[in-house]
């Protein structure tokens, strides 16, 4: 039974769900920031699923990364699975602007998050939920 890891829990929103991920947005308005979950269990690392699952995950990530360029038109897309803090495999697309307050590093420690007010919360979620569905 898949189970969100606390840590994801607190820091994101659920978007949408796809054929294998849980689709997060990222509880940081420096960023457009989402967070793609395989909804498996026991999943910790990218070599855990197997073939059919890691190809899955691919199209997957790929369809958040047109999904962001469509929305937010940035400078890049960022795509990062590290899982030092958080065990649960999970993969960060991230996009990047070359005026954000990481730029040119990576986000991580870079500037303190920034919570999105109300209105801009329900903003970027209704924008994803319709580029994303």
């Amino acid at each position: 039974m898949f189970v969100l890891h606390p840590r994801l829990e607190a820091d994101t929103i659920a978007i949408t769900d796809w054929p294998l991920c849980r689709v997060l947005l990222m509880k940081d308005a420096n960023y457009p920031w989402l967070v793609l979950v395989p909804r498996r269990d026991g999943v910790n690392e990218l070599t855990d699923l197997g073939p059919e699952h890691r190809a899955a995950l691919m199209e997957e990530v790929t369809r958040a990364s047109e999904g962001l360029r469509v929305h937010a038109r940035p400078d890049r897309i960022n795509v990062a699975a590290l899982g030092n803090m958080v065990p649960q495999l999970h993969v960060h697309v991230i996009a990047r602007f070359t005026t954000d307050a990481a730029w040119p590093k990576p986000v991580w420690g870079a500037a303190p998050s920034q919570p999105y007010t109300d209105e801009a919360l329900t903003n970027r979620l209704m924008e994803l939920r319709d580029i994303l569905k």
